[in-house]
């Protein structure tokens, strides 16, 4: 099974969203603009979801790029 980082190669702020593109294979510009629209529609509890998920999801470790 895949283990979820944090992307260092495809990051805009912490990289989150690009390790979870990874993680299900799909284009980051996709997640990307679901949590935007989520962040936007949640009055805030998406974006505190986002930086406590930065904090928990390790960055990936350069002997896996």
């Amino acid at each position: 099974m895949n283990k979820l980082f944090r992307s260092t190669t495809d990051s805009k702020l912490t990289g989150l969203c690009g390790g979870i593109a990874e993680w299900f294979g799909v284009n980051p510009t996709i997640i990307r603009l679901i949590f935007a629209f989520a962040a936007l529609c949640s009055f805030g509890t998406v974006t505190l979801l986002y930086f406590i998920g930065s904090i928990l999801v390790p960055k990936m470790p350069y002997s896996h790029i």
